[in-house]
């Protein structure tokens, strides 16, 4: 190739395309905006799906007469992130803003009518506050007895003593185990007739035990079955921080005849603090997902629906598929304000110390 070919302009597309990716990308949210406004639900989706590919082009472009090889070698990467993750969660912020149902054919735009229905609607609104309160009081409950458990039993296991490593694995072994089956477990267990609590209680007072049979009782239920399956698991995070605390630091306070406690609060905690927030930030997220030891366990009964259980019935058993998806992102905000003030308490202990 010559020189002079070099000089050549490009057409005026690829120019566009290789050197105004942004434009492209404004370009492609207009369209997509007015196609999705104006043009029926079938056109407008391959309307969109047109404009993401000529985006997604207009990138491997602008890449490859840049060299930037690297992005070009991730880029298959991307794009399977792309349509498993990122256009699934797109297209339900879309619907959410239609009255749209799995069982129907028609679609129409309302804005944000599905959620003023879900938060000021009398019917629906009850359902979704109390669905949201019980769900929060269930955050609290597990998140706390996971972190007392978890904790306590990293302190033990970081000490060693006979047959530590087979507790250990025997700990482990809930965390291991899928929901569904751990769920069936305790329905067995606190069933009134031939579970095994209901046996020893029926032995020592004389009359029948059904603890799901009240609020109290199946909020206990549900806190223990999570607590024993997800203990293990803010185990092993403050286990990890404990068995890396230097030894000699604890000489040293030996020496100086530190207390117990100052150890601990001095030389342990800092140690275990990182941790501790990650567990309880991981912790706090599932537990605001709870919905399958519900499911199994009372099926929403005695006042225990959460947020996750009423979405599901919403979305799959009402088939109100817009309306779900209004909950689910109602649900999503929650998460990352739960998120950021964890990030802001973190980082605010950082700069403390």
């Amino acid at each position: 190739m010559t020189a002079a070919s070099h000089s050549l302009p490009a057409p005026l597309f690829t120019a566009v395309v290789a050197h105004n990716w942004k434009l492209a990308i404004a370009v492609a949210v207009v369209v997509s905006a007015i196609s999705i406004a104006v043009l029926p639900a079938a056109l407008s989706f391959w309307v969109v799906g047109v404009t993401a590919t000529l985006v997604a082009a207009a990138f491997t472009v602008n890449a490859y007469r840049r060299h930037y090889f690297g992005a070009l070698l991730v880029a298959p990467a991307i794009a399977v992130l792309f349509v498993m993750n990122i256009f699934p969660l797109l297209w339900s912020l879309g619907l959410s803003f239609f009255a749209y149902q799995a069982n129907q054919q028609t679609i129409r735009f309302i804005g944000l009518g599905n959620y003023a229905r879900i938060l000021t609607n009398d019917l629906a609104a009850n359902a979704t506050w109390s669905a949201l309160i019980n769900t929060a009081m269930f955050v609290v409950f597990t998140v706390s007895a996971q972190m007392i458990v978890g904790f306590l039993l990293a302190i033990l296991f970081s000490k060693q003593f006979p047959l530590r490593k087979y507790l250990l694995i025997l700990v482990l072994t809930p965390m291991m185990l899928s929901v569904v089956a751990s769920g069936v477990f305790f329905t067995y267990y606190y069933d009134p007739t031939f579970g095994i609590l209901s046996y020893v209680i029926n032995s020592i007072a004389g009359d029948q035990f059904i603890l799901m049979s009240t609020k109290v009782g199946a909020v206990t239920g549900i806190v223990f079955a999570d607590a024993w399956m997800w203990s293990p698991f803010v185990m092993l995070l403050v286990l990890a921080g404990l068995v890396s605390v230097p030894k000699y630091l604890y000489e040293a306070a030996a020496i100086d005849r530190v207390s117990r406690w100052r150890q601990f609060w001095m030389i342990t905690f800092p140690y275990i603090r990182g941790l501790l927030m990650l567990a309880l930030l991981f912790r706090t997220i599932e537990a605001f997902k709870l919905a399958d030891l519900v499911i199994l366990l009372t099926k929403g009964g005695n006042d225990t629906l959460t947020i996750s259980y009423h979405l599901i019935r919403i979305a799959n058993e009402q088939n109100k598929t817009s309306e779900g998806a209004a909950i689910s992102y109602l649900m999503l905000f929650m998460v990352i304000v739960l998120t950021n003030l964890y990030l802001y308490l973190a980082n605010r202990r950082t700069l403390g110390a």
